[in-house]
């Protein structure tokens, strides 16, 4: 027998004993698992943390009686208060941070967000321009100004990129064209009239502070409705990635796909920005970091940022309570802070342009 073949190591069965402190491997899909089960973990304890923790200090004492007895002194605080800010603060985190996955797949772009289709923009417009002609108005009505005009500066951008014709690039370039045509309206409009300025100056930093006056139930709905639509997008996404002639092999249709899409980004990050004001770089950074662990399956990328979107910005919103007591920074500032530095790194990688 050759030394070569005597040297050779039989390969490990299933009856095979396992050396002591040997590792177990996980395959992937294991691992991704038990990722999503650390998530929802995660938005558990941030769900408990966001409830009991806020610029007003209260002990569990306190929270309990506040969320089970009407008649507490910290029931308005907790109930009134904390839970709606909390109940706004999960969906639209998720709804920002699938709406940033499925938009950075559907042009390709790793540098696309919800924004680049003009909808903060879309809505900023709207709620300067009925300010200017209608003077000053209830929350509830700077809601539907704002979804409104989002919804109109979304389908604007994809009409100028040539609707059937839309490809990533063109997508991309109309937005830009959308993004810096809104932004110097509203501030010329900003500009010329006071009341408008004021107006608009709380709602564009981006907040959670006014959940108890927003219509939660059908915020909830409609952002519940298009992530379920848009976690379904997934596999056309993955044939998407291939190219559209690869896709179209595939059977899927990338404009209808890309009608679907707009759709939905439009809703999740319409609803989100109408509620919460343009709270940047959540769609942005949320599906690198997820796609660091996942890889591009999109089968896995829009669950996982859907809940990573939603701990980001709950996790963002109590540190806003607690790093300034008893004054507060709002989530749109906290979260421009965060994600300032990491885009800063993906534009000096070199292969940030490869999705």
């Amino acid at each position: 027998m050759s030394t070569a073949h005597s040297a050779r190591v039989p390969a490990p069965t299933l009856d095979s004993p396992r050396v002591a402190g040997e590792s177990v491997p996980r395959s992937p899909m294991a691992r991704r698992l038990l990722g999503l089960l650390a998530l929802v973990a995660a938005l558990a304890v941030l769900t408990v943390l966001s409830i009991a923790v806020g610029s007003r200090a209260m002990d569990l004492g306190q929270v309990w009686a506040g969320l089970t007895d009407a008649t507490s002194e910290s029931y308005p605080v907790v109930t009134e208060l904390r839970l709606p800010r909390t109940v706004l603060g999960l969906a639209a985190g998720a709804a920002l941070g699938l709406a940033g996955a499925l938009m950075q797949a559907m042009t390709r772009n790793p540098l696309a967000d919800p924004g680049l289709l003009g909808v903060n923009t879309g809505a900023a417009a709207a709620v300067v321009t009925a300010s200017f002609f209608l003077g000053s108005f209830g929350f509830g009505e700077t809601i539907g100004f704002a979804f409104v005009g989002a919804a109109v500066a979304a389908v604007g951008c994809y009409l100028i990129a040539g609707a059937a014709g839309a490809t990533p690039a063109r997508l991309a370039l109309a937005g830009a064209a959308v993004t810096a045509a809104g932004y110097a309206y509203v501030s010329a409009i900003q500009l010329m009239d006071a009341a408008t300025l004021e107006q608009m100056r709380f709602w564009s930093v981006g907040s959670l502070v006014n959940a108890h006056v927003a219509p939660m139930v059908p915020v909830v709905l409609l952002i519940g409705g298009a992530a379920f639509i848009g976690v379904l997008l997934a596999r056309p996404l993955n044939a998407l990635a291939l190219g559209d002639a690869t896709a179209t092999g595939l059977g899927v249709d990338p404009r209808v796909l890309r009608v679907a899409g707009i759709t939905v980004i439009t809703v999740l990050a319409g609803t989100a920005t109408a509620v919460c004001g343009p709270i940047v770089f959540v769609g942005l950074v949320v599906p690198h970091v997820v796609r660091a662990f996942t890889g591009p399956d999109q089968n896995w990328v829009l669950p996982y940022s859907m809940l990573s979107g939603a701990a980001f910005l709950m996790a963002a919103d109590v540190l806003g309570r607690v790093v300034a007591r008893p004054a507060e920074v709002q989530v749109g500032i906290v979260c421009a802070v965060a994600g300032g530095p990491f885009f800063l790194y993906l534009v000096s990688r070199r292969k940030v342009a490869r999705l």
